[in-house]
């Protein structure tokens, strides 16, 4: 890049600091201006997935643009594949994705005259800054939440989001994805996932009922798996945590549940289940039979009033390897005729998905949406599912490779 562009982009950086969020879609267009673009705009992607929305600007009065689709339209492929859609009407158009890491967060329309390599180069720092100043402001400004959302949320739901960590993480040797569904109206679900020191920890949780009670169980379920792990804890301490603050704080509810840590250099997969469906492992393009299956065990909750023990349990993965973990209420959704959407659909999906090469989030965003489609969009049980990839011989994130098209 010039130093007329790198200076364009160390000013935006500078002015992020103290301008307002509903100022930033007027730097991002300014500071393209000074990149020698014509026009620069943000698009979110919705909670669902479902659609693009126009980040709001203060300097224009009238109606913002319409939200774009994800699904067949150059914006959504190029959210859909993490890769850039070049388009010409009379000027050139690139979309380019918004990536946090590799989590997906929406999409920017680049327009001008010409775009040559320099210019190419100056738009993709200018997406990669301005996720970076989203990602911040997000945390103390309500406007890109409320953007991303098409309606309002119920209070189980908020609860629960606001516990829940970005739906994807990962580096070059492991990449972890979720969604749930329904998202403005969750009950019991939960999940987490985090990186830390050659480890990446996964959590799937699934309380009774779907209230507020149950968003409170799995908030404090999730609370209590932090507090230990945060101190270096390991995962049957986890458990034990759990069963004892749910006594203490919500006698009488209960929720299933798998802990998890993998270890990122060797493989050596280590969980706990507590009267969940078992994970799925999946080798190549297909799932190796019972092979994370365990002895069943009590769920979180009653295990101080029945004094169980809980066992942890070992696998070694390999390379290439996949995770799969999902809440009961995926298999047991049903359609309008009463069939089950079941395990074997949900696997036969996840795998085709696979062997087309997409992405882990895309793989499982089109999975929830197959799900809402068999259930006609109304589900009677949280689903949830968690998607890991261990692929330490891989140069970069399986989340970043596009799909093939």
């Amino acid at each position: 890049m010039t130093q007329e562009q790198d200076s364009a982009l160390a000013e935006l950086l500078a002015r992020s600091h103290t301008a307002a969020p509903s100022q930033l879609a007027g730097l991002i267009e300014h500071t393209a201006h000074r990149l020698g673009m014509a026009e620069a705009a943000l698009y979110l992607a919705d909670v669902q997935q479902d659609v693009l929305v126009p980040l709001p600007d203060t300097r224009t009065s009238g109606e913002e643009a319409d939200p774009i689709p994800i699904d067949g339209t150059l914006a959504g492929w190029a959210y859909r594949t993490v890769s850039p859609r070049l388009t010409k009407h009379g000027s050139l158009t690139v979309w380019l994705p918004l990536v946090d890491g590799v989590e997906r967060i929406g999409v920017v329309r680049i327009t001008a005259a010409q775009l040559t390599a320099r210019t190419l180069e100056a738009a993709e720092a200018l997406a990669s800054l301005a996720t970076l100043i989203i990602v911040s402001m997000t945390g103390y400004s309500d406007l890109y939440t409320r953007v991303a959302r098409r309606r309002p949320m119920n209070a189980a739901a908020e609860m629960v989001w606001a516990f829940l960590p970005p739906l994807t993480l990962g580096t070059d040797q492991v990449t972890s994805t979720a969604v749930l569904e329904p998202a403005y109206e969750l009950g019991g679900d939960a999940f987490d996932h985090g990186l830390d020191d050659g480890r990446l920890h996964l959590t799937i949780l699934d309380a009774m009922g779907h209230d507020l009670g149950s968003g409170l169980a799995s908030a404090i379920a999730l609370a209590s798996c932090r507090s230990v792990r945060r101190a270096s804890g390991p995962l049957l301490q986890i458990a034990e945590h759990v069963d004892a603050e749910l006594e203490r704080w919500l006698p009488g509810i209960s929720l299933t549940g798998v802990f998890a840590d993998l270890n990122l250099d060797s493989g050596l997969l280590t969980w706990v289940n507590c009267g969940h469906p078992p994970p799925l492992l999946i080798r190549g393009r297909r799932v190796v039979p019972r092979a994370l299956e365990a002895r069943g065990e009590l769920p979180l909750g009653l295990r101080p009033q029945y004094q169980a023990t809980r066992t942890l349990h070992r696998a070694q993965l390999e390379p290439g390897d996949r995770l799969l973990l999902h809440t009961d209420g995926v298999t047991e959704a049903r359609s309008a005729a009463g069939e089950l959407f079941g395990e074997q659909r949900l696997v036969d999906f996840v795998l085709r998905s696979l062997a087309a090469e997409e992405p882990p989030p895309e793989a499982l965003r089109r999975l929830i949406h197959a799900i809402l489609e068999h259930h006609d969009d109304r589900l009677r049980d949280d689903a949830t599912i968690v998607l890991t990839a261990w692929h330490p011989d891989r140069g970069v994130s399986e989340a970043l490779a596009p799909t093939q098209e």
